[in-house]
């Protein structure tokens, strides 16, 4: 992250103060909860072994298949604002990656607003959702029938913080449109000249 934040806070100083404070804020968080999200891989690999196991020789459990999926719900929706803020999420290259820096910054901070519309309808209809589950008792209709509010819980938080990485993003990319085109140098340059 050390890279990463550093690359960042050269960005930040184009912005107002209480701004890049959001931006560190909300990148700190999706840091640790992206790296949280990250080793829920092996709780899934491990629900999955067990599960192998137990159906080879012995009763087969009724929670292990759907215990998988919750967990590899909270896998990649936790993971996905980590992932915004690392740019290694997935994206059609096939004129994107020819463009300069500062083309594709303002070409995200237009793009980012269709994101925000999209994350804005999910969260409304994740909200909705989680309500009703938690007013219901909403369960799953399989033999195990575990509730629902929970998983539909973490979805909710999940799509909060990509709103809030998204915003991140989109402020990071109009930093870098009001840097400079050609950067002072750094005082380290200018003092072995």
């Amino acid at each position: 992250m050390d890279s990463t934040r550093d690359e960042a806070d050269e960005t930040l100083k184009y912005l107002p103060s209480p701004l890049a404070g959001y931006v560190r804020f909300v990148e700190t968080i999706n840091y640790y909860v992206g790296r949280f999200a990250m080793y829920l891989i092996f709780l899934m690999l491990g629900i999955l072994v067990y599960s192998s196991v137990t159906k080879t020789f012995f009763f087969p459990s009724l929670w292990t298949l759907e215990m998988a999926q919750f967990v590899m719900v909270a896998y990649y929706m936790l993971g996905g604002p980590y992932s915004m803020q690392l740019n290694s999420h997935v994206r059609m290259d096939l004129v994107y990656g020819n463009w300069s820096p500062r083309t594709k910054a303002m070409v995200d901070t237009v793009t980012v607003l269709f994101l925000f519309i999209y994350l804005a309808v999910l969260l409304y209809g994740g909200i909705s959702s989680t309500t009703y589950a938690l007013e219901y008792g909403e369960r799953s209709y399989s033999a195990w029938r575990p509730y629902m509010s929970p998983i539909k819980i973490i979805m909710c938080v999940s799509i909060f913080l990509m709103i809030l990485q998204a915003t991140a993003v989109m402020l990071k990319d109009i930093a870098k449109l009001r840097a400079p085109l050609d950067p002072p140098a750094s005082s380290a340059e200018g003092d072995a000249q």
